[in-house]
């Protein structure tokens, strides 16, 4: 799913990491560590819309991309 999306945005309270999937993708150890939580599952929530793919919460990027 995740090399599907054409932008990742990895959210973990304040911080923010945005990932351009065509331009730059990371490789899949950098994927994995912003996407899995410390027990090792992926984190909560996730959120497809469009060709975004959001992975944690943070409420300011929230409201910027489903508005």
């Amino acid at each position: 799913m995740a090399r599907q999306a054409s932008r990742i945005v990895a959210a973990r309270g304040k911080k923010v990491v945005t990932f351009d999937m065509k331009r730059s993708a990371p490789d899949d150890a950098t994927l994995l560590a912003h996407m899995l939580g410390p027990t090792g599952n992926l984190r909560a929530p996730i959120v497809k819309k469009g060709k975004t793919l959001i992975v944690g919460f943070n409420a300011d990027a929230y409201a910027d991309i489903l508005t």
